[in-house]
């Protein structure tokens, strides 16, 4: 296993993993990179913060050198990489920063590690073979669906905002590093992860925070727009199945089988709250309001998991009903200190 470099570690997901990862992999070091923007908070790793096998170093992926002398001095043989520009309503307002951060770093992640682990395409340094590069992805590469059918790793890459389109860039140019050079890399696209330590942006921790706070919850257009939810230690896991025992050149999808629209999230998570933490009088539900839509809006992810389920054995834990509460808890501990 040796160093791992992990990119966005001080993120929802990212951090989460890192958590997860250095409790099961004991001896393991993991050097975690992040440039700390506003979606990044280095106390989401209070857990890890004494441990001698965890590292966090502040800097960019946009910065080749700064990558460079990163990889020397920590001597780097493996990566997972979550960093990215990952809010869809941000990458309509302002779309260079997802390019620049979701295509150009990806790419100097990737050139940094073939120039570090390899002699010439397809052929690795003798004391490099074995080294991985994971690339986290995400569902909204796909485009939108119908009413029926499920994204499966064959379905064809129409992404509808500059967001999953930066995301589809970087997902090409991570497939080419396998047939072109012959880098060991992986993908896993995966649906919407909820959880602990998510983004206040976000729109679970949005109803949360709207609904204790006696404002108005705000939900897109007619709230029929549907996603496929995914508990974020389940994804850290298929993470880490991937990682380790993942095909190399293959993609995997990670889904949670548990689609719900955006007003069945917003009613369910304000009658947990109204036996959880209830008002004074009346239900939250009194605060859901719909907005207007954002451009582009996709109907529907749901996600096809079935070849990470056969071939790596990999099954969610957490349905979205027992997932919910577990995350209702935990943000209700953080705005009540707030």
């Amino acid at each position: 296993m040796n160093n791992i470099l992990i990119t966005g570690g001080a993120g929802f997901i990212g951090s989460n993993f890192i958590v997860h990862f250095l409790a099961a992999n004991q001896g393991c070091k993991v050097i975690n990179l992040d440039l700390l923007t506003y979606a990044g908070d280095k106390d989401n790793l209070k857990e890890v913060e004494g441990n001698a096998d965890y590292l966090f170093v502040q800097g960019d992926i946009c910065d080749r050198p700064f990558l460079e002398s990163l990889f020397k001095e920590h001597d780097i043989r493996g990566v997972i990489h979550f960093a990215a520009e990952s809010h869809v309503d941000n990458s309509i307002s302002g779309p260079e920063a997802f390019i620049k951060t979701n295509v150009l770093g990806t790419f100097n992640l990737l050139e940094t590690a073939r120039k570090y682990w390899m002699d010439a395409p397809h052929q690795y340094k003798e004391d490099y073979k074995g080294c991985r590069f994971h690339h986290i992805s995400t569902d909204e590469v796909y485009g939108t669906l119908g009413e029926e059918g499920l994204f499966t790793e064959e379905t064809a890459y129409a992404p509808n905002s500059p967001y999953s389109a930066s995301k589809a860039g970087s997902d090409m140019i991570v497939r080419s590093y396998y047939h072109t050079y012959g880098m060991d890399v992986v993908t896993t696209n995966c649906s919407n992860n909820y959880g602990p330590k998510q983004h206040d942006e976000k729109l679970i921790p949005t109803i949360i925070r709207k609904a204790i706070s006696g404002q108005n919850i705000p939900i897109y257009g007619n709230g029929m727009n549907i996603r496929d939810w995914l508990y974020v230690l389940d994804h850290c896991k298929g993470i880490e199945l991937v990682y380790k025992n993942g095909n190399g050149g293959e993609t995997y999808n990670i889904g949670g089988r548990n689609e719900r629209n955006n007003l069945y999230i917003a009613n369910k998570i304000c009658e947990l709250l109204d036996s959880m933490a209830p008002k004074e009088s009346g239900s939250y539900k009194e605060q859901i309001t719909f907005v207007t839509d954002r451009p582009g809006h996709d109907l529907r992810y749901a996600i096809d998991a079935n070849k990470i389920e056969s071939e790596l054995g990999w099954k969610a834990d957490e349905n979205f009903e027992s997932g919910i509460v577990k995350t209702i808890e935990w943000y209700l501990a953080k705005y009540k200190k707030a």
